[in-house]
Parts: structure tokens; C-alpha cells; sequence
């Protein structure tokens, strides 16, 4: 039996011991985010999938993975086809899968502090159709039989300086207060990590890869707040920086603490709060109002001295970059070189700045066949050499005090074939559309994002994946509310109009299973444009990234005039921002990488 069959198994007879039929495992943690703490990867660790977003459910007879698309490939190379069956979201739900498969009087358990109020609903109403039970359990059955399980980060706690925060955390509270009294609450209840660490301007490092610490924060409607966290985490700087105002109590705390709110009026965002705080604060006589939590907008809104550190950041972790995409190109086509010793000489880069604080995310890796998988992440066992003839993906990113870096590019190794550069070129001109958007207040990433894919499209061509995400400042690489994509792509719920200020990522792509994958990404800033002769204001994007685009890999016969002028453009703008920050051989070699393409 292989280790997760095992596993598996246990989990069985845990289930059994507990009177229960079935149980769901989601990839999350107690504060729904996205990526989680070494301790909360249970999917990861009963299954052996690897990827950032998924759930199980394990009934006795029969077992379920479910991923989206960006998995498809991912997941059936990771999890056994023997014990598990590969469902895709979102065509069919976790609850309508329970409803189809759970036997009738089946008691299927489910752990509060690892779903919303809103799951738990669809769930519950999904099983008493099919005469099952949902039940919520006090202990998670996957934690009583995962023997060395992780403890929690016990990293502590930093401060986000005033200077590079860009507003204080007084002022931010107070913000939330306003908001408080406007929406007739007492109180709420802030659970998404990298939310707690923009209110209070602190970061940690109990997330890998995200600077977040783990911690609850309520807020009040007098601008003070109660932080509830590992109280070594909090260091005489930090206890400094939060002040009176910020009450610090041990973690372990919040789910009493949640009782005082009796009688109170408290806001609960129902996305990002998990059901057992609702059900706490209701059992206690308080009243939950179902409002998003006011921080997500704000944070996602970058003001000036955000922007300014991103910008900074950009042609830092560019000239990174750069250094590492003229290494590969000269390193690859000798021999020698894999998915692991590239990402590690590319980290290695990275951290020549001396300002790097981490990596965004692991970095995708990912040659030939593998980048056909696009989130792929490289293991020892499913390391790859790069070899002569294939595309070279590269999507990665780095953490620094003043901003988070995400930006992906592709690097032929050898000759790239017809059919190459034809979908390179079409992803290209995707990516272009995108970048020079013009559109009115009010406009979605849902509205935008055909323009990425109608090059594709017009070939009969189309990826599998949402086409930009926000990101944070120095904070997650994956930030919400707003987003770029199909509805069915990256991310639940409505679209978010587009503000100013706003840093989403452009990154349409194309991937050919079992052979290659394209992805080109820079980050772009949402902006206020005026354009001669208008009626209104209008909003556009700017190009934040600052990195060369692969010229070999390029058909100029396929880009109109127009295309071929902003890619011209952006890379003399390239070249011109990133040479201070390179040696004399690296900017050569910029220099005639960034040179102007002409048919």
C-alpha cells in the first residue's frame, strides 16, 4: 500500500471510530486563505496533491478530488487514479457531488473553522436531499491521524513603517470606524490575514511565501482594536508600534473573546470569515451583519507611497530578471541545467539585491511538458531537465518592504518551431490588448477579459485560467476584490469595478498538453487617463513590469503596426529603467534583446 493509500486509510477508521461517513477536506485554512501555513496543508498531506486551490471528500466506499482547470494535468500526476476520482469545479460542486454520491442517513462531518456560513448552507441543504447529514466536528479527524503534523509558524511579528505603508495604522482604524457607524455596527471581526496585517502595518512569516502572522482582529466602532495572537510573536518594537489602542491578546482567546459581543451589532464578512465565528457571536445573543470586510477595498487601492514602492520594486526584481534570463539563455543549451537549478539560480539573483524578504510564491518552473501544467510546481521527484528544443516557463516573483513582484516569461531553448511562435505571437497580442485598455469607471476584469483571449479565440484557441489577479503590497501575490477573468475563471462572486490605483497582473497564455505552455505576464496599474476631445475621465492601465520579452519567439507578420509600436516601445522603456541597475555585461545584452523588432 502506497503511503496516501494509507493514509487514506486511516482516515476511514477515524471516521469510523467517530460515528461519521464521510468527511470534506478543504485546502484553507481558519482564515480562508489562499495559501496556508505547513500546518493546515491536509489536502496536500492526505492526498499528495500539490497545487494552491482544492478539496476532498472522503466517503467509506469512495473518494473525490476537486480541482479547476489550471489542475487538470497537475492533479492526476500528483493523486493516485486508484483511490481517488478527479472532479472539476466549477462544474460540479463539492455539495452537489455530496448529493449525488453520499448514502442516505450518511452523517458527512465538516470542521467550522475551515468554511464559510454560505458552503455550509449549500452543503447542508445539499445533503438533506439526498437524506444525509452534515455535521460539524470539534476536532479534525485528519489531525488525529497525521502523526508529525506541523505546529503553527512561532515567527514573529514586524512592523510596516509609517514611510513605506504610505498611512498609519491610527488612520486606517479610524477609517473602519467611520465605516462602522455607517453601517449601524458595533463592531467586526477581521479574519484574513493579510487584511489584519495592512490595519495594523505589521507583516510575519507564518504563511510561507505571504508575510502575514496568524491572527484575529476586531475592530470597534472608537478606532480601537483587539489583536488576538501568539504572544511571542509580539516584540517590544511591535507592542510599541500598535500602541493603547490595539488591545494584544493570545490567539487561543478569540473564540471566547467572541462571547463579550453580546448584544453587540457585529460585521462579518461572509467570504472570508469562517461559520464558526458566526455561529459563535450568534450563540452568544449578537447580531451578525453579513458586510465585506472594509479593509479588502482600501488595501487593494494602492495609494501614492504603495505605488511608488512598487515601482521601485519593479526595477529591482526587473534587472533580477533580466541577469537570469541572459543566464539561461547562455546556460541552457549546454546541458546541465533543470527546473530546480534554475528557479534556484533565479532566486539566487533575487536575493543579490539584499532587499529581497522572500519569494512571492514558489516559483513555476516548469519546461517542455511541464509547462503545459499552468500552475505546476517542481518537486525532486518530478524535476526535469531542460533541454534543447523545448519552451523554458518561468512564472515567479519576489517579497520586498516596498512591493510584491509577480511576472512570467518563456525562453526557447534552441529553435522554437512555426507553431511556437505562432501561439507565442497570438498570446502576445492578447497581452498587448490588455495593456492598452481604455475604459470607462465602472468597468470589470469581467468585461475586460476578452481582449486578451480574442487572438486566441480567432485561431480556435483558448487557457484555462483567469486572466489577472490583484496583488498586494508586500503582502499576498493573489489580492482580491478585483480580478480579470470569465466568470467561471479566477475567483467567486461578483466582479469588482476597476479603481485607480488597483495593481492586477496581465497573463494571458496558451498550453499545449504534454508538450509546452506560453504565459506572458507583467503587472499593470489602474490609472486615471483623460484622452483629447473625451467627456469624461477615463481609466487605463500602466505597465509596471520591466523585463524583456522573448524577440525569438515573436512572428512581426502576425502584430499590427500598432502592436508593434508598444512592444517597441516597452522595451526601450526596458532598457532605459532597468540599466542603472545593471552591470556593463548584463546591459548589453538588454540592450540587444530590447532592440527594436521590425518585419
Amino acid at each position: 500500500m502506497s503511503t496516501h493509500s494509507a493514509r487514506l486509510a486511516a482516515l476511514r477508521d477515524q471516521l469510523t471510530q467517530t460515528r461519521l461517513d464521510g468527511f470534506v477536506v478543504p485546502l484553507t485554512d481558519e482564515h480562508m486563505s489562499e495559501y496556508v501555513g505547513a500546518y493546515a496543508q491536509r489536502l496536500a498531506w492526505l492526498t499528495g496533491f500539490q497545487g494552491s486551490a482544492g478539496a476532498a471528500v472522503v466517503l467509506s466506499q469512495e473518494a473525490a478530488i476537486f480541482t479547476d482547470g489550471r489542475y487538470t494535468l497537475q492533479v492526476r500526476e500528483q493523486v493516485s487514479a486508484d483511490d481517488w476520482q478527479f472532479v472539476g469545479v466549477p462544474d460540479t460542486s463539492i455539495a452537489a457531488w455530496l448529493r449525488d454520491h453520499a448514502p442516505a442517513g450518511a452523517r458527512i462531518g465538516y470542521d467550522p473553522w475551515l468554511h464559510t456560513a454560505a458552503w455550509v448552507a449549500e452543503a447542508r441543504a445539499a445533503l438533506a436531499a439526498a437524506g444525509a447529514e452534515l455535521v460539524a466536528v470539534e476536532a479534525n479527524p485528519v489531525d488525529a491521524v497525521w502523526p508529525d503534523r506541523p505546529a503553527p509558524s512561532d515567527a514573529v511579528m514586524t512592523v510596516q513603517p509609517d514611510a513605506v505603508a504610505g498611512r498609519s495604522s491610527a488612520a486606517k482604524r479610524a477609517d473602519v470606524a467611520d465605516w462602522l457607524v455607517g453601517a449601524g455596527a458595533d463592531a467586526t471581526v477581521i479574519a484574513a490575514l493579510d487584511s489584519i496585517a495592512w490595519l495594523l502595518n505589521v507583516r510575519g512569516g507564518d504563511v510561507a511565501r505571504t508575510p502575514v502572522s496568524l491572527a484575529y482582529t476586531i475592530v470597534h466602532a472608537d478606532g480601537t482594536a483587539d489583536l488576538f495572537v501568539a504572544p511571542d510573536k509580539v516584540t517590544p518594537d511591535v507592542a510599541e508600534h500598535l500602541g493603547n489602542a490595539v488591545r494584544v491578546h493570545d490567539r487561543t482567546a478569540f473564540a471566547a473573546a467572541l462571547a463579550d459581543l453580546s448584544g453587540k451589532r457585529v460585521a462579518i464578512d461572509p467570504a472570508f470569515s469562517v461559520a464558526a465565528i458566526a455561529q459563535a457571536v450568534e450563540q452568544a445573543g449578537g447580531t451578525v451583519l453579513p458586510l465585506r470586510d472594509p479593509v479588502i477595498l482600501a488595501k487593494a487601492t494602492k495609494n501614492p507611497v504603495e505605488v511608488a514602492g512598487h515601482r521601485a520594486a519593479s526595477i529591482r526584481d526587473g534587472a533580477a530578471l533580466t541577469r537570469f534570463l541572459r543566464w539561461i539563455a547562455a546556460e541552457a543549451p549546454r546541458g546541465g541545467q533543470t527546473e530546480l537549478s534554475a528557479a534556484a539560480q533565479l532566486h539566487r539573483f533575487r536575493a543579490d539585491t539584499g532587499l529581497l524578504r522572500d519569494l512571492s510564491f514558489d516559483a513555476i518552473s516548469a519546461t517542455g511538458p511541464h509547462g503545459a501544467i499552468p500552475h505546476y510546481h517542481v518537486t525532486d521527484e518530478s524535476n526535469l531537465a531542460i533541454e534543447t528544443g523545448q519552451l523554458y516557463l518561468i512564472d515567479s516573483g519576489g517579497q520586498y518592504q516596498d512591493g510584491t513582484t509577480d511576472v512570467t516569461r518563456v525562453v526557447p531553448i534552441g529553435t522554437p518551431t512555426a507553431e511556437m511562435r505562432d501561439r507565442f505571437t497570438r498570446v502576445l497580442k492578447g497581452h498587448i490588448a490588455l495593456a492598452t485598455a481604455v475604459f470607462p469607471r465602472g468597468t470589470t476584469g469581467g468585461q475586460l477579459d476578452s481582449l486578451a483571449r480574442l487572438p486566441l479565440w480567432q485561431a480556435g484557441l483558448d487557457f484555462a485560467h483567469g486572466t489577472g489577479h490583484g496583488v498586494g503590497s508586500f503582502l499576498s501575490v493573489h489580492e482580491g476584490p478585483a480580478r480579470i477573468a470569465k466568470p467561471s475563471y479566477g475567483g467567486t462572486g461578483p466582479f469588482e469595478p476597476l479603481l485607480p490605483g488597483m495593481i492586477l497582473s496581465n497573463e494571458p497564455g496558451y498550453y499545449k498538453a504534454g508538450e509546452y505552455g506560453i504565459r506572458i505576464e507583467n503587472l499593470l496599474l489602474v490609472v486615471e487617463r483623460d484622452l483629447p476631445g473625451g467627456e469624461a475621465t477615463m481609466l487605463a492601465f500602466e505597465t509596471l513590469t520591466l523585463a524583456p520579452i522573448d524577440r525569438d519567439l515573436i512572428d512581426p507578420a502576425l502584430l499590427t503596426d500598432a502592436e508593434l509600436m508598444w512592444l517597441n516601445a516597452y522595451h526601450a522603456r526596458v532598457a532605459e529603467e532597468l540599466a542603472p541597475a545593471l552591470g556593463a555585461e548584463d546591459l548589453a545584452w538588454l540592450t540587444s534583446r530590447c532592440s527594436p523588432v521590425a518585419r
